[in-house]
C-alpha cells in the first residue's frame, strides 16, 4: 500500500439540510468535508468509510479531488437531518436518519500514514480497542462528537462515554466543541474546559465555538477568529476546521494551524459542501 499523509475513518453521511422548512439531501460526514480540505492543502489522504452500496456514487465526489478511497458496504448509509431557522444558522436541530455500523480493524487496510483521523458521526462506529488499535499505527486525532453524541430513539443526545478514561489516553489532538467541552468537564470557560481535558490524556485540544476556533498546546492558548459573511454553508463547519488545523499542525507550529483553520473555516460557512478554495487564497488573506 502506499505512504498518506493522513488516514481518515468514519461513515459517511447522506444529510437533509432542512432550512425554513425546505429540505435538500446532500453528502456529509467527517471524513466528506475533512478529506476534501486536507487534500487541497497539499496532503496525502485516504478515506476508510462504510456506507450502502446504493450511495457508492456519492464517493465520486471526493474522488475527484484525489482523495484515495477504501468503501466497505454497509447494511445503511448514515445521516443527520439538520433543521434550521434561517434568522439564527447557529442553531440547529439535529436528528438520525441512517446509521452505516461499526468498524473492525481488520477492515482498515494496512496503510502506512503520519497521523489517523477517526471522524464517527454517532456512538457506535468506533470501541475503545479499535481505537487502541489505531494508535499503535499512528498518532490519532479524534473528534469528541462520535462518542457522546448517542441515538436514542428519533434523538441525538449527548450521553457519558463510558471508556472515556481510558479512551482520551491513546489520543494525540482533540477536538471538541464548547458544548461538548462543558458537558465532558462541567466548566463553562472554555479555556478551563480545555486545560481540565487535556489531563485526561489527549496532547492537544482544538475547541470550536461560534466566534472561531481556539488550541491548548504545550501549556499555550492559540486562538483565531471565524469571520464568514454569511452561514450558508454552516454544516460541516466543525469539521472543515479540525481538518484544516491538523492539516497544517502535521508541518507547523499551533499558531500558524490555528490562523489557517481560521480562515478555512470562515470561508467554507459561505459556501454548502467541502471547501474548495486554493493555499494561495489563503495565504493572501492571512498576509492583508
Amino acid at each position: 500500500m502506499p505512504d498518506f499523509d493522513v488516514l481518515m475513518i468514519g461513515n459517511f453521511a447522506k444529510d437533509k439540510i432542512i432550512v425554513d422548512g425546505v429540505e435538500q439531501v446532500m453528502s456529509g460526514s467527517g471524513v466528506y468535508f475533512g478529506s476534501v480540505v486536507i487534500r487541497r492543502l497539499g496532503l496525502k489522504v485516504a478515506v476508510v468509510t462504510r456506507l450502502h452500496t446504493s450511495d457508492f456514487h456519492r464517493l465520486d465526489e471526493i474522488r475527484a479531488e484525489g482523495v484515495e478511497v477504501f468503501a466497505t458496504p454497509a447494511e445503511g448509509t448514515s445521516g443527520i437531518a439538520n433543521y434550521y431557522d434561517s434568522k439564527d444558522m447557529e442553531r440547529r436541530i439535529c436528528k438520525p436518519i441512517g446509521f452505516g455500523g461499526m468498524y473492525a480493524v481488520e477492515q482498515i487496510p494496512d496503510i502506512n500514514a503520519r497521523l489517523i483521523i477517526l471522524s464517527p458521526l454517532f456512538a457506535g462506529e468506533v470501541d475503545l480497542p479499535f481505537l487502541q488499535a489505531m494508535a499503535q499505527r499512528a498518532p490519532v486525532a479524534m473528534d469528541i462528537q462520535g462518542f457522546v453524541r448517542v441515538i436514542v430513539g428519533d434523538d441525538l443526545l449527548f450521553q457519558p462515554w463510558a471508556d472515556m478514561t481510558e479512551g482520551l489516553k491513546s489520543i494525540t489532538y482533540l477536538k471538541v466543541d464548547r458544548a461538548e467541552a462543558e458537558y465532558l468537564t462541567g466548566l463553562d470557560n472554555p479555556r478551563k474546559a480545555a486545560v481540565a481535558l487535556l489531563h485526561m490524556g489527549p496532547k492537544e485540544i482544538v475547541l470550536t465555538q461560534s466566534s472561531g476556533v481556539m488550541a491548548y498546546a504545550g501549556r499555550k492558548f492559540y486562538q483565531a477568529p471565524f469571520n464568514p459573511r454569511s452561514l450558508e454553508g454552516r454544516t460541516g463547519r466543525g469539521d472543515t476546521c479540525f481538518c484544516s488545523y491538523l492539516a497544517k499542525r502535521l508541518d507547523h507550529d499551533p499558531q500558524t494551524a490555528v490562523d489557517w483553520a481560521g480562515v478555512i473555516t470562515s470561508l467554507k460557512q459561505e459556501t454548502p459542501g467541502p471547501w474548495r478554495g486554493t493555499a494561495a487564497e489563503v495565504e493572501e488573506i492571512l498576509d492583508r
